[in-house]
C-alpha cells in the first residue's frame, strides 16, 4: 500500500499535456534514453482529435516511462479523459508492480466503464489506445485498443508489436454480439455502418457490439532494442512499419525523428489527425 500511497503523490506528473500542443522531447533521469513526440491536426473540420502521454517519472525505486497515444473520434473528450486517467488508473492497481499484464486490463475495463457512466457529459464519441509503460528501462508492456499502433526496433528490424482491431478481422465477435459489418457508406468496414475499428474506449451507442478489452504484449529491453513508434492510424495507413524505423533511426533526435514521420505521412496525403511518439534507449 505504501507503493500506492507514493503514486498519489506523483499522480501530477502522470497527465501529459495537451495534444495540440505540437511537440516535445524528454529523457529518463539519467539521460539514456530519449523520447520526443509531435501531433499534427488533420484536415477534417473539426478540433483537434488527438491526445498523448509522454513521461518518465519517479515512483519510489522505480522509474517508469509512460507512453501513450489516445485517437479520438465524435469529439475530443474521451481522449482527453484518457490522457487524465488511463495510466494513472493503471497504476493504481494493486497487483501492478507483480502482475502488469491483469493490471493493465482491469484498469482498461474500469476506465470504460467510468466513461460509459460519464457519457451524458463526455458525449457520445470515442476513442482507440495505444500505452507503452517501461519499466526501469529493462521490461516494456504494450497495450491498445483500436488501430493506433506501437512498433519496435530491434538492431533495425521492425517489430509489430499490437494488433490493429478492424472490423472485418473481428466480423464474427460483432456478429455474434448483434451486430454487423459494412462498407456502406464508402468502401471502408465499419461496425454498424459506423466506426471503423472493432474496439474502443466510450461509442456507448455501439457498445453492446464493441469490445474495449486490450491486446497485451511485453518484452525485455535488451542491448539491440533501439527504438520505440507509438502513433495514431492516420501515419500507419501511409508508412509500413520497417519504413518508420529506417526513418527514425536515421536521426538522433526522436523529436525531430517523430515530426519527420509526420511530414512524410503527410506528404503521402493523410488526411487525419496524426500523433506519434520517438522512444530512443541508447541515446
Amino acid at each position: 500500500m505504501d507503493r500506492l500511497c507514493c503514486f498519489k503523490s506523483s499522480y501530477s506528473q502522470l497527465v501529459g499535456v495537451r495534444s495540440s500542443s505540437s511537440s516535445g522531447k524528454g529523457r529518463s533521469h539519467e539521460g539514456l534514453m530519449k523520447y520526443g513526440f509531435s501531433l499534427v491536426k488533420g484536415k477534417a473540420n473539426h478540433p483537434m482529435e488527438d491526445y498523448h502521454v509522454a513521461k518518465f517519472v519517479q515512483i519510489q525505486e522505480h522509474e517508469l516511462g509512460l507512453f501513450a497515444i489516445y485517437d479520438g473520434h465524435l469529439g475530443d473528450s474521451v481522449p482527453a479523459y484518457l490522457q487524465k486517467h488511463l495510466m494513472s488508473n493503471i497504476l493504481k492497481e494493486e497487483e501492478f508492480w507483480v502482475d502488469p499484464n491483469r493490471s493493465i486490463t482491469k484498469a482498461y475495463e474500469k476506465t470504460d466503464q467510468a466513461i460509459l457512466s460519464h457519457s451524458s457529459d463526455l458525449g457520445r464519441g470515442g476513442s482507440t489506445a495505444v500505452t507503452a509503460i517501461l519499466i526501469n528501462g529493462q521490461k516494456l508492456w504494450i497495450a491498445n485498443v483500436g488501430d493506433s499502433r506501437a512498433v519496435l526496433s530491434s538492431g533495425g528490424q521492425a517489430i509489430q508489436m499490437t494488433i490493429d482491431h478492424e472490423p472485418n478481422t473481428e466480423r464474427g465477435i460483432i456478429e455474434n454480439k448483434g451486430g454487423f459489418v459494412s462498407n456502406m457508406p464508402g468502401d471502408v468496414p465499419r461496425v454498424n455502418g459506423q466506426l471503423a475499428v472493432s474496439r474502443a474506449f466510450g461509442d456507448k451507442s455501439l457498445k453492446s457490439h464493441l469490445r474495449s478489452d486490450p491486446d497485451i504484449r511485453d518484452t525485455i529491453v535488451d542491448i539491440n532494442t533501439d527504438i520505440l513508434i507509438l502513433a495514431s492510424d492516420g501515419l500507419w495507413k501511409v508508412i509500413a512499419n520497417q519504413e518508420a524505423v529506417d526513418i527514425a533511426r536515421k536521426i538522433k533526435d526522436p523529436q525531430k525523428a517523430a515530426k519527420q514521420l509526420i511530414a512524410e505521412a503527410l506528404k503521402r496525403d493523410s488526411k487525419d489527425d496524426i500523433s506519434c511518439i520517438v522512444v530512443r534507449f541508447r541515446g
